[in-house]
């Protein structure tokens, strides 16, 4: 299986993201739906996007680890942000968590109006293994 993060010339260039992943087949491919700032008791973890963050990339990496895989295998994440709350914490939970010698997966970012209560974040994710 091949993993290519494609970043072309012509484009910008950031170590947050990938412009794009092609991923060769054949491959174990997991698609995680959308997780938010929830401990294991079901409850939000904290009132910032930078607490739910975390909470969420912990969450990320728990599914991940279940089927053998972590983090470095995302492919593609798609980040939800209530309009009015800045990303900024969530990207530093981001840098926290991701090892720089890795590839970043390509990543899509919305504002929304909502999501369910006390949600300030929802990021789902592809993982390729």
């Amino acid at each position: 299986m091949g993993v290519r993060h494609i970043n072309p010339e012509g484009l910008h260039r950031s170590p947050a993201f990938s412009q794009a992943v092609v991923v060769e087949q054949p491959a174990k491919t997991i698609y995680i739906g959308g997780q938010n700032g929830v401990g294991a008791d079901g409850k939000v973890v904290g009132p910032t996007v930078g607490d739910q963050a975390r909470q969420v990339f912990r969450n990320l990496a728990t599914i991940l680890e279940s089927e053998g895989a972590s983090l470095a295998n995302i492919v593609h994440w798609r980040i939800a942000v209530v309009d009015g709350h800045t990303f900024d914490e969530g990207v530093a939970a981001f840098q926290e968590v991701w090892n720089r010698a890795d590839p970043p997966p390509a990543i899509t970012v919305h504002v929304v109006a909502g999501l369910g209560p006390g949600f300030l974040v929802e990021i789902d994710a592809v993982a390729v293994v």
